[in-house]
């Protein structure tokens, strides 16, 4: 994959961007949701499109160039199917095609990409293992790097992160696998600083995956549990009295630095305790969105300073969407990034650039030019 400008004597032609998605994590159905939306929006009279899946097993095949296949709905959770045909990126820096094998049949070459697009949610895809993948073929890829993708998946070194840059953050506890499967009472004792109700997440999955409030400390252990089926390391976070505002941040070109959204906030009807899967994906008449959000015009600016901050502390690239509460006593704290945030047309992340003045298919187009700036390599 290249992005070498053509020779003079060469015609121009239109970038070709592959479009990853799906993947090995629970968040599958929102990544195939998140490609629907890429999938509809983007600019065909600019690029040229690859739309690539990964099934749940791991297998990357060649997917149909239709969203409609992969929109989620309450009715129907989309999935990438395996196939006898798969997909192989280069494999050195020194190849730039990319290839279908099919057993008993010749390789058909797909041709040269320059960038990949990866739409890809939780473990896997957004935690810093595709971006090593394709860093190590030099390949020019849309979103943040290897570490500060990792990082910003785990929001236990996410949180270590912020704090060591002088970021406000909330209280919380971490239970590690071995902590928990040593000695189950002394990991829940670590929580007994914590004032309730409780948050109980894992600590590497997004979406609001595996997530439970809890508001009775008989509970906690169940709570865990449930994380756990998504992480074995969990994080405990004290719940925070106050409102959820977030503010989507957009990297800057060249040595620009980072771009700050209007800031936005949710507000879910009260069949729902928190912002959960349900309430982002199915249930949109539950969910009130508002943006600019009804704050101080000096919160306002926190946020986003602070959003801003949060981005360059882990070295983001690309985009992301940071979450901070305005508390109860006027003052505003960092929850966490999310490096590959919601991004179909109804989510915060677009919806928040559409009310600063950047439309979706347009910030599409933005974030593929930052992919197509960047140099490879160490950086």
């Amino acid at each position: 994959m290249t992005t070498d400008q053509p020779q003079p004597d060469q015609p121009s032609r239109r970038p070709r961007v592959a479009i990853v998605f799906g993947g090995r994590s629970s968040e599958h159905a929102v990544s195939c949701a998140t490609a629907a939306g890429v999938l509809r929006a983007i600019d065909r009279s600019k690029y040229e499109i690859v739309p690539i899946g990964i099934s749940r097993d791991g297998q990357w095949v060649l997917a149909a160039d239709d969203p409609s296949r992969f929109e989620l709905t309450a009715g129907r959770t989309p999935e990438v199917e395996a196939s006898a045909a798969h997909v192989v990126l280069p494999l050195s820096t020194r190849e730039n095609s990319l290839t279908v094998l099919e057993s008993g049949r010749p390789p058909q070459e797909l041709g040269q990409v320059d960038v990949v697009f990866p739409l890809l949610h939780g473990p896997f895809g957004e935690d810093g293992t595709l971006q090593g993948f394709l860093e190590l073929s030099d390949v020019r890829y849309v979103g943040s790097g290897v570490l500060a993708s990792a990082a910003g998946m785990d929001k236990h070194y996410m949180k270590l992160v912020f704090a060591g840059h002088g970021l406000p953050v909330g209280p919380y506890a971490v239970i590690t696998d071995r902590a928990w499967r040593t000695d189950r009472s002394a990991a829940m004792d670590a929580c007994a600083g914590l004032h309730y109700p409780l948050f109980v997440k894992p600590a590497r999955a997004g979406s609001s995956m595996g997530i439970t409030r809890v508001d009775d400390p008989a509970d906690l252990e169940a709570a865990i549990e449930v994380a756990r089926e998504h992480d074995p390391k969990v994080l405990v976070e004290e719940g925070i009295a106050g409102r959820e505002i977030e503010c989507a941040v957009l990297e800057g070109h060249g040595t620009s630095g980072p771009r700050t959204s209007e800031v936005g906030e949710i507000a879910i009807h009260d069949n729902h305790t928190f912002y959960d899967f349900e309430a982002k994906y199915l249930a949109e008449a539950d969910v009130d969105l508002s943006c600019p959000a009804d704050v101080p015009e000096e919160v306002s600016k926190e946020v986003r300073r602070l959003a801003a901050e949060a981005f360059e502390s882990l070295g983001c690239e690309g985009l992301a969407r940071v979450d901070c509460f305005y508390t109860d006593d006027r003052r505003v704290v960092v929850n966490e990034i999310n490096t590959m945030p919601g991004f179909t047309p109804h989510s915060m992340y677009p919806r928040m650039w559409s009310a600063s003045g950047l439309e979706y298919p347009d910030l599409i187009d933005e974030l593929i030019s930052l992919a197509l700036e960047r140099r490879t390599g160490l950086r």
